[in-house]
């Protein structure tokens, strides 16, 4: 059995060396999820005037501390003459007077400094100030952001809220993003059903499918097909073959085990490809299988829901992902402390479904119940995977250990 990093590497691998995914400009409301194709940069500077971050009195502030102060006063008072609204035109500041000033708007040539409103009394025209002023005091600076032509958002960045509210900011009505690595699913076993099909005894809903699904496409594909197949191998083969034609990465869900009714490994090497590796020491998944014909790969999942999502977690999604362009393809780990004793026996890396939960500014994991790989359960009252080390003997309650957060794992 290859090491899970061995195994996911030699997957990555594969994928960077596939066919170099193509792109597309697609509009900014759009472009949620999808990963920039090209470096996006700042046409200007960006804000691109010296702004208000507050409701106020704009103000030189030497003019100010120079301001003839009256009894009690812990600074002075100056004339208010005009005013400055966010989207208008705004004059100079007159020599020895302050400006009224709104939130977000431009600051006054001549001003260099905002006091905020609530330390300001307004005396008919006049403002008296409760403090002096600090040069770019509440001031939002021309450029602070970003300078024109500088880098605001790299190729190969996943696009999200954040991201496209910044390439709005840069007046990009449009994004050049790479276009989505084209998924074929396959759940194979004479058992299945469709969900809301009537079965007889010993048949069963098909689940996984649905589940895998979800997850590619969290994972920026588009997905061509979802079918279930049955235990035959011819049929299997010429599945595969059309698939394989069709899709940038084939994926099977069952059937890659040592079965007398597992076909797919012989039906994928019916349809002309080669087998990469088969058997990884990870628990649950030892059964995956990897293979490739052409640039078009093939990942075939075991059939236990657990094992099938987990897998799919660990190297179906961070290959997605590479296809799509992305350049940080791998799920961030984090250190939690173990809240209790975790039995392991060493000889393969064992991903617990555990929760997490934060006590006094500490991170924390749990095993949840129901860990078996044909339970559906586990899964959803996880919210997190619990890395044990191949060679680990077991963790102690206050142990650190790596976690694996859901929603790094196209799994929330």
């Amino acid at each position: 059995m290859l090491s899970f990093e061995e195994a996911r590497q030699r997957l990555l691998d594969l994928g960077r060396g596939a066919r170099t995914p193509g792109s597309e400009t697609v509009a900014l409301d759009q472009a949620d999820g999808r990963v920039l194709a090209r470096d996006l940069v700042a046409p200007e500077d960006l804000p691109g005037f010296d702004a208000s971050t507050m409701d106020g009195y704009a103000v030189d502030h030497a003019v100010l501390q120079g301001a003839r102060a009256l009894p009690g006063d812990a600074c002075g008072v100056l004339p208010v003459v005009g005013e400055s609204r966010a989207g208008h035109a705004v004059p100079a500041l007159l020599p020895g007077t302050a400006m009224r000033i709104f939130t977000g708007a431009e600051l006054p040539v001549g001003a260099d400094a905002v006091i905020m409103q609530e330390r300001v009394e307004r005396i008919e025209d006049r403002a008296r100030f409760a403090q002096s002023a600090t040069p770019w005091q509440n001031v939002r600076r021309q450029g602070g952001d970003l300078r024109a032509g500088e880098l605001a958002l790299a190729a190969g960045v996943r696009l999200g809220p954040a991201a496209l509210g910044l390439a709005a900011s840069c007046d990009h009505a449009t994004l050049e993003v790479f276009a989505r690595p084209r998924v074929t699913i396959f759940t194979t076993g004479d058992e299945l059903l469709p969900a809301g099909t009537p079965r007889r005894r010993g048949q069963l809903p098909e689940s996984n499918g649905a589940a895998i699904a979800a997850m590619a496409r969290r994972s920026g594909a588009e997905l061509l097909v979802r079918r279930t197949l049955l235990d035959d191998r011819a049929l299997v083969a010429r599945a595969l073959d059309e698939a394989l034609a069709s899709s940038d990465v084939v994926v099977t869900i069952g059937g890659v085990s040592v079965g007398d009714h597992d076909v797919v490994r012989d039906a994928l090497a019916d349809a002309g490809a080669t087998l990469e590796f088969w058997r990884v020491a990870i628990k649950p998944g030892k059964p995956l299988a990897v293979g490739r014909r052409g640039a078009a790969l093939f990942l075939g999942l075991p059939g236990n829901p657990a094992s099938a999502m987990v897998t799919f977690a660990l190297f179906g999604a961070p290959l997605l992902r590479t296809l799509g362009g992305e350049r940080a393809p791998l799920p961030r780990g984090l250190a939690a402390v173990v809240l209790h004793d975790l039995p392991h026996e060493p000889g393969r890396l064992e991903l617990v479904r555990a929760a997490l939960s934060l006590e006094g500014g500490v991170l924390g994991v749990r095993a949840v119940t129901h860990q078996a790989s044909g339970a559906n359960l586990g899964m959803v009252r996880a919210d997190a995977l619990l890395a044990v080390p191949l060679a680990c003997t077991g963790l102690r309650a206050g142990d650190t250990a790596t976690v694996y957060p859901f929603s790094e794992l196209a799994l929330q």
